[in-house]
């Protein structure tokens, strides 16, 4: 085959790739946009109509179809996953770091951290269930969801943390050892600036992965709700566009979390390469 067919047959594939990606998307976008309160969640559009997303927030007038339940179960889920952010990749990095030096039964520890997102989340939730059920825990989002969140997305963080120091150059640290500096401070103004842009993208993947996380939760979370398990819970009785008006608003949530990601990481890079550069000099 020459080069041309290769290119070809690439083309086609990516272009597959992308519509089968960003294809149930559009759907959703557009059916988000349906007439109101009497268009339901299928084609044709009746009418082109903001009515959903004004229903989202209160700014329509009473009828039979609920409100999403997404006020409460929305800050559990942005604190939840702030909360699971913080300690994930803390406990990234302090693993990460003393990964950087062998130690008698590494590879068990190793696979043990790992272990936490291979687990199928509906077992370790049950399991978790029934623990606080035999101990007598209650069960709430900020308890016993939370330490499932973390035990999912620890290992993700630990994962990015390797690979960036497994790149990192351990003489600038030498080189501040050898002039009287502590460790602590060297890992204060040194090491840690120039893992900055990894330390951003391990809190991005363990807050994203806890804001979205349902299988662990369905059964740890007690009656307070996630939002996940408020959406789904909505998905029993009838579905309205409604639930794609407030998927769209999360899908321009989540474009403008990665903004803010690719912003700070471009800044963080920069720094990294100027003390790179400093300490060349």
């Amino acid at each position: 085959m020459n080069a041309g067919g290769i290119k070809f047959g690439l083309a086609v594939y990516t272009t597959l790739f992308i519509v089968f990606l960003y294809g149930p998307l559009a759907v959703l976008a557009i059916l988000s946009f349906q007439a109101g309160p009497e268009g339901g969640p299928q084609f044709p559009i009746i009418e082109w109509s903001t009515y959903w997303y004004k229903h989202l927030f209160g700014l329509t007038p009473p009828s039979r179809i609920a409100p999403l339940p997404i006020d409460q179960a929305l800050i559990r889920s942005m604190a939840l996953a702030l909360m699971t952010t913080v300690v994930s990749t803390v406990l990234g990095v302090m693993s990460a770091q003393a990964f950087r030096r062998k130690f008698r039964g590494s590879g068990v520890v190793f696979y043990l951290i790992v272990l936490g997102m291979m687990v199928p989340g509906v077992l370790v939730g049950l399991g978790m269930a029934l623990v606080a059920n035999t101990f007598g825990i209650d069960r709430h989002w900020w308890t016993t969801a939370f330490v499932l969140h973390v035990v999912y997305t620890f290992p993700f963080a630990f994962l990015v943390m390797l690979a960036i120091f497994n790149r990192f150059d351990p003489s600038v640290e030498e080189a501040a050892w050898s002039l009287g500096v502590s460790p602590a401070r060297t890992f204060r103004k040194i090491t840690f600036p120039l893992i900055f842009p990894g330390v951003l993208s391990a809190m991005l993947f363990a807050f994203t992965l806890s804001y979205d996380e349902f299988s662990r939760t369905l059964f740890a979370s007690g009656r307070d709700l996630t939002l996940p398990l408020a959406i789904y819970g909505t998905f029993s009785v009838e579905v309205h566009p409604n639930v794609f008006a407030f998927g769209v608003l999360t899908t321009l949530f989540s474009f403008a979390l990665l903004s803010v990601y690719a912003i700070l990481m471009g800044l963080s890079v920069r720094r990294a390469k100027r003390i790179a550069v400093q300490e060349d000099a």
